[in-house]
């Protein structure tokens, strides 16, 4: 049996801690993918479900121009959401989500490239 529950998306989703199933931070909510009730994209005017979170630079990308193509755009299914409280908790591990992908690649292609940005200092001790 599913439940629904019909909720303000900027009061109680936009901007919320996304925490992974073991409590830990994934990201916060950036923007939504919504769908109608069918699946099928929204139409305006029409009654629309959240199909997506979307935690990635959605808003940066929005407001500088251009497009995060489909494939890249960070989303979180909502089928993974437990629970909607002052936290968006998943179901889920964050290892299984490819939430990171843009710092991994920054960290990979921009910070490893700067003289010790492969350094850790915590482990200096």
């Amino acid at each position: 049996m599913t439940r629904e529950r019909i909720v303000d998306a900027r009061l109680h989703l936009l901007s919320r801690q996304v925490l992974d199933a073991g409590g830990e931070p994934v990201r916060a909510v950036d923007d939504l993918e919504l769908t109608g009730p069918d699946g099928a994209p929204a139409r305006a005017g029409a009654e629309v479900r959240v199909g997506a979170i979307l935690v990635g630079p959605v808003l940066f990308v929005r407001v500088f121009g251009g497009a995060v193509p489909a494939s890249r755009q960070p989303r979180i299914a909502w089928e993974d959401v437990g629970h909607v409280g002052t936290a968006i908790e998943l179901t889920v591990p964050s290892d299984r989500l490819d939430a990171d992908w843009v710092e991994h690649w920054l960290r990979d292609h921009v910070v490893g490239r700067i003289p010790g940005g492969r350094h850790d200092p915590e482990a200096d001790g």
